[in-house]
């Protein structure tokens, strides 16, 4: 038996290795240059000389042939797996996708998870606006002392206006510092509220209030001074943005939480799968808004001084998302 072993894969591989070597010349190529080089017909012999190759596999080891030849069918049938099934995109494909309209249909496809979260910060502003109006002391409650610093209800009004115009550089480095923690602070946020917005959507909303709780103290404060139009420019220029970026990881939370809830026709393990498609793209969407006002709180924000200014950027940088948002991929009939 051990003697015609060797005879019989002899003859098995050369009454199919043509058909091998034509299959891995072309898995080759669709390996160093992807299958988008292929023609037609390239396409059609790829995927016929691999059922070929997976059948040639499996009567090999139905009939016990050498374990070399085994070894080459299943690397090869692999290989070919991965060429005719695995996506056949490059990175720049992907990234180029993602820009055109993958991420923007994402967040159509969102709009009532991002009112949603849009609604519970203004809420979260309503109330603490409300509160500081009644009782200042009610801006400690809302506000952690790192993140208050000297601003607060005991602070002049002339203080809190050198924060928002002073280009001092002391001042500025202070400022810097404060940019780096509201920027960390805010990213955590964005990311807990994602992460847990499976838990049906209440950790996702809570932490959607608190940062509402924290703004509208400090609008309330600042609006006490007669500086409410001053902040809002202060925030705008780099607020739209980074607001934006935390109602959208907002509401892809929301999108897990609510698939769980209410899986309609699907099991929740499907459901939940189908609606983490759109919450990936708007946590992705979110980290790289949360980048840009990153930017433009540590640099934009002090070198623009005039409080119209910071309006306009703020806000037409906020348009330029939104048209991105409304505009991206939709196709003309």
């Amino acid at each position: 038996m051990s003697e015609t072993q060797p005879i019989r894969s002899t003859r098995f591989r050369r009454e199919r290795e043509a058909d091998w070597v034509a299959l891995e010349g072309l898995v080759a190529r669709v390996e160093s240059s992807g299958g988008n080089r292929l023609s037609f017909d390239e396409s059609r012999s790829l995927a016929a000389l691999y059922r070929k190759a997976a059948t040639s596999l499996s009567v090999a080891r139905d009939i016990s042939l050498d374990r070399g030849l085994l070894d080459y069918l299943e690397a090869l049938v692999a290989r070919a797996f991965l060429a005719v099934y695995a996506p056949q995109e490059s990175l720049s494909g992907v990234i180029g996708r993602f820009f055109g309209g993958s991420a923007s249909a994402a967040v159509r496809r969102s709009w009532a998870s991002i009112l949603m979260a849009f609604l519970a910060l203004a809420l979260g502003g309503w109330v603490a606006a409300m509160l500081f109006a009644q009782d200042p002391a009610w801006f400690y409650a809302f506000v952690p002392g790192e993140l208050a610093g000297d601003r607060g209800p005991g602070a002049s009004t002339e203080a809190l206006r050198d924060v928002l115009f002073n280009t001092d550089g002391n001042l500025v480095a202070q400022l810097g510092a404060f940019a780096a923690f509201l920027f960390s602070h805010n990213t955590r946020v964005a990311l807990f509220s994602f992460a847990l917005g499976v838990f049906a959507c209440v950790p996702s909303l809570l932490l959607t209030i608190y940062n509402g709780l924290i703004l509208g103290a400090f609008w309330g404060l600042y609006a006490d001074r007669g500086l409410g139009l001053e902040l809002f420019g202060w925030l705008s220029i780099h607020g739209v943005t980074e607001m934006s970026a935390l109602a959208l990881a907002a509401a892809g939370g929301f999108r897990l939480g609510l698939a769980l809830l209410f899986p309609g026709g699907l099991t929740r393990k499907d459901s939940l799968r189908a609606a983490s498609k759109d919450a990936v793209k708007l946590a992705l969407v979110a980290s790289l808004m949360l980048l840009v006002a990153g930017l433009l709180e540590g640099f934009a924000r002090q070198m623009v001084t005039d409080t119209g200014m910071r309006i306009m950027i703020g806000w037409g940088i906020g348009a330029l998302w939104l048209a991105w948002f409304m505009l991206a991929g939709r196709r003309a009939h």
